[in-house]
């Protein structure tokens, strides 16, 4: 028991056996890890030393492992198959690599068919679409016909009178004539175009008593004017000149009846005739007092209450402008609003009241009633009492220092001569003028003349004297331009004009300086006044002003236009379907039929007023395309344009009140036709382009050899009589729509940009849009006004060398607008953009309209513009004073922004898209 219990726990008797068994199992595991050592160490370096040995055997045929020389290795018969089997891979690499090149080739083409199948499908869906959309502009402009029962209709064929008229039947008295008994409506149809005859003076006895400037004055402007004809027997209207006559001649009015029934087309009783007495004097005379004239209108500047016939008659102004245009550089500016004098009146009274009533009884029996009450005195009292109060400075003067003027009786004479007068007046706020003190002498020539001078200067006219029948009175509302006070407030003159505000009084002065130019500066405005006055009371349209005939410049086309990445990159955009019918021109003479029933006194009366008569002829209150200007800008009805009106669906549609319409592009250009033909690439693909006139406005034709592009609507090339950067807003014939977009050849417009302005421009017609802006600025030290181009947070001026601008300011510009800014633009070549905006703004009284965030155009590679030379910018700081000094005033109005599109940076759906992208 015991033995074993030691055995099993390791006891001393068997512990000497169990240290040798350890010892014995170590030295065998050292003697085999030395022994695999040598094995793997000496062996391989054995085996080495004895390889080596045989190698450098001098027998060069026993090299087993040595290097070969030449094609020695290939004598190995395995290595030789190795080269046959690396000869067999390469020529079938070979041949995989042309397999692979043909397969490529292969490839290529028909991706390029893929291609040229994707654009096919392409431009079947975009002709469809047209397609739909021309479908839907059809459908909807019958449905609106069909609604309107309203067809467009030809003109009616036009009805002569008969050469031998028997005449109206007469009117119970001479003095009950109106246009109802007294005018022949029969000669003059809507459509007859107003023919006028001018009867010539100098085949009558009288016309050699005619004074030689007036008779003169009249035959210029009676041979420029569009209504003349000399076809008597077509004519509506019958014109005869019989005054002023010269002095000391006398006519007797018997003679002078006499001669004036005996005109050719007289008919008995003058029906349809015009007697023009124009004067150029204050005390012109009465020449037709005590001639009777019948049923022939009556118009001059002298008429006593017996004499007028209202509604028929018609006063006028005072020739005093003969032969002369007036002189912008003398008339005084309209600002400052006050003057050195509140008021001023110089004037003497030749004859009082009741023994002017005396010699009246005795040559005209038919006057009744007792005298009026003479407000003389009291106004002399009145007057006198405001200038010795000193609370405002003001001039009145009741004695001439000098030989008064002569005038009629009861009449305050004028003194001095017109340049002393305009020099007071120039000092002047507001200008008094006293009514005769006979009440039956409705308007003379002295009150006439002192309103004329008044409204040259700007001052503003006080009218004493309701009684007054001022020039054109039934047309004009006076008192927009002056203050017509009765005789018996004039205690309350001072008063009232004291109470004016600086705005109401500017507003009245600019009035007044609209009426002057308009209907009163030159014997071409007054007759044309007078027949249009005429014209409208007997409702005929004005004849439309012509257009510019575009003398075109045969050019060769068919050269394909490319597509400029950079201009036509719109993004996701679908800016609209590309035009595949003909050119749609805006909608014509849509309302010239009613417009001067509708717009009667809105045409006459809108001093600078969006689409109104600015100073501009007022024969034409609207002008050719001005029907369709303001019937589509104005008169159309709210139609639906976008279907959902956002997203694509608003992008593939041209949106807006009008939904079809298409904008004309006018481009001058000066002999760089590589730069004109790029312009014209990026055209391509425009939607609503109508059609592209390029102004050639150099004397040097273009090239024979020249190739245009083919951009998919018309390129009219227009050749010019002389350079002049005016070419670029004349009216051509060619511009068949309402809209003008107006660039330069350089610069560089993608198509959302032109896309998102002719949107704007729709919605803001009366306006130029467009996208380099710039400004006016005051330059306190030199007392003038600068021009400024750098970046700032306002501007005045979108320039023209990109902008979308109405057909309408075309015809004014070219035109209407004083001659003398024309005249600069082309002494300088340089100003034309500033002169347009200066009438758009006087006309409208609004800033433009800048659009996307472009300040400047670069054009790369493009020859050096005018722009960039030196005196540019001087020639732009004269041109804007010289412009303020034609207008009087500065009318160009800052604006502190620009337009975007209603989504703009605007976070939408995915599923949809904004209107337009800018950055």
């Amino acid at each position: 028991m015991t033995g074993y219990t030691m055995l099993r726990n390791g006891g001393v008797g068997n512990g000497g056996q169990t240290c040798m068994l350890r010892w014995s199992n170590r030295i065998r595991l050292t003697w085999l890890s030395f022994t695999l050592f040598v094995i793997l160490v000496f062996f391989p370096l054995i085996a080495h030393y004895y390889l080596t040995t045989l190698d450098e055997a001098d027998e060069a045929g026993k090299r087993i492992f040595g290097p070969r020389v030449g094609n020695e290795l290939c004598e190995v018969k395995h290595v030789l198959d190795l080269c046959r089997i690396r000869e067999s891979v390469s020529e079938e690499l070979l041949q995989l690599e042309a397999k692979r090149q043909e397969l490529n080739s292969e490839i290529a083409k028909l991706n390029l068919k893929i291609e040229a199948c994707k654009k096919s499908i392409e431009n079947a869906k975009q002709d469809l679409l047209q397609l739909k959309n021309v479908i839907s502009q059809t459908e909807h402009s019958y449905k609106e016909l069909m609604a309107q029962n309203q067809p467009k209709l030809s003109l009616p064929i036009r009805l002569l009178p008969e050469k031998d008229d028997a005449g109206l039947p007469p009117p119970k008295a001479t003095q009950g004539c109106r246009l109802h008994n007294c005018f022949d409506y029969s000669r003059c149809p809507l459509t007859s175009g107003f023919p006028v005859y001018v009867y010539d003076s100098d085949q009558f006895t009288f016309g050699s008593y005619l004074d030689p400037l007036v008779k003169q004055a009249f035959q210029a402007t009676a041979r420029a004017n569009v209504y003349v004809t000399e076809n008597a027997d077509i004519a509506c209207l019958y014109v005869i000149l019989v005054g002023e006559m010269q002095e000391p001649v006398v006519l007797r009015p018997a003679e002078l009846e006499k001669q004036l029934h005996s005109l050719p087309h007289w008919r008995t009783d003058g029906h349809n005739h015009v007697i023009i007495n124009l004067s150029r004097k204050s005390d012109t005379q009465n020449l037709l007092y005590n001639v009777s004239t019948g049923r022939a209108m009556v118009a001059q500047s002298t008429f006593y209450a017996v004499q007028y016939r209202p509604g028929f008659d018609l006063v006028v102004s005072p020739l005093v402008h003969a032969m002369s245009e007036p002189n912008f550089m003398e008339i005084p500016p309209q600002v400052p609003v006050k003057r050195k004098y509140l008021f001023t009146f110089q004037g003497e009274k030749i004859e009082s009241l009741r023994s002017s009533l005396q010699e009246a009884r005795s040559f005209e029996e038919e006057m009744e009633g007792d005298p009026p009450a003479d407000y003389d005195d009291r106004i002399i009292a009145t007057l006198k009492a405001v200038q010795d109060s000193k609370l405002d400075q003001v001039l009145v003067e009741f004695t001439c220092k000098n030989q008064p003027k002569p005038s009629l009786p009861t009449e305050w004479a004028l003194c001095g001569e017109r340049e002393d007068r305009l020099e007071l007046l120039k000092l002047s706020t507001f200008a008094l003028i006293i009514t005769p003190g006979d009440p039956r002498l409705v308007i003379s020539s002295g009150c006439a003349t002192r309103l004329f001078e008044a409204l040259e200067v700007g001052a503003v006219p006080v009218v004493l004297g309701e009684q007054v029948q001022l020039p054109y009175q039934d047309m004009l509302q006076w008192n927009e331009a002056a203050l017509v006070v009765p005789k018996p407030r004039v205690t309350e003159v001072h008063f009232l004009l004291r109470s004016l505000s600086d705005s109401d009084l500017l507003a009245m002065r600019r009035q007044g300086r609209f009426l002057w130019e308009t209907y009163f500066s030159t014997a071409d405005s007054i007759f044309n006044t007078v027949l249009a006055m005429i014209r409208t009371r007997i409702q005929i349209p004005a004849a439309p002003i012509r257009e510019e005939a575009a003398a075109e410049i045969p050019h060769r086309s068919g050269k394909a236009a490319g597509t400029d990445p950079n201009m036509a990159d719109n993004g996701d955009l679908d800016l609209g379907p590309v035009e595949t019918e003909p050119p749609y021109a805006s909608p014509r003479y849509l309302r010239n039929f009613t417009l001067t029933v509708t717009d009667f006194y809105r045409s006459w009366n809108s001093a600078p007023g969006p689409f109104h008569l600015f100073p501009h002829t007022p024969f034409d209150p609207v002008l050719p395309s001005e029907a369709k200007f303001l019937g589509s800008g104005t008169g159309f009805r709210p139609i639906g344009g976008g279907a959902g009106g956002s997203g694509k669906e608003f992008q593939a549609a041209l949106g807006g009140n009008v939904p079809r319409e298409q904008f004309t592009v006018v481009m001058l250009t000066y002999e760089r036709e590589e730069v004109l033909m790029n312009s014209l690439e990026r055209l391509n693909g425009l939607p609503y382009l109508n059609k592209v006139v390029v102004v050639w406005n150099s004397p040097k034709l273009p090239s024979e050899d020249l190739l245009w592009p083919d951009i998919g609507v018309p390129i009219m090339v227009v050749r010019t009589e002389k350079n002049s950067l005016n070419n670029r807003f004349l009216p051509w014939n060619e511009i068949e729509t309402e809209a003008i977009l107006s660039i330069d050849d350089d610069a560089h417009l993608r198509h959302d940009e032109i896309m998102f302005g002719f949107r704007v421009w729709r919605e803001a017609r009366d306006r130029i849009v467009g996208f380099p802006g710039r400004y006016h600025a005051w330059d306190i030290p030199h007392q003038s006004w600068l021009y400024n181009s750098n970046y700032s947070c306002e501007l005045s001026m979108v320039l023209t060398g990109a902008a979308f601008f109405h057909k309408y300011y075309a015809y004014l510009y070219s035109y209407v607008m004083p001659q003398a800014i024309r005249d600069m633009v082309d002494e300088y070549i340089n100003c034309e953009d500033i002169a347009m905006n200066f009438l758009v703004s006087h006309i409208t009284r609004k800033p433009p309209i800048k659009v996307t965030s472009r300040w400047t155009f670069r054009c790369p590679g493009c020859p050096q513009a005018l722009s960039h030379d030196d005196s540019h910018f001087h020639e732009r700081h004269k041109c804007i004073n010289f412009f303020v000094k034609v207008y009087g005033y500065m009318p160009l109005l800052y604006t502190q922004f620009r337009v975007d599109s209603v989504l703009f940076k605007t976070r939408l759906p995915h599923d949809k898209t904004k209107c337009f992208k800018f950055i």
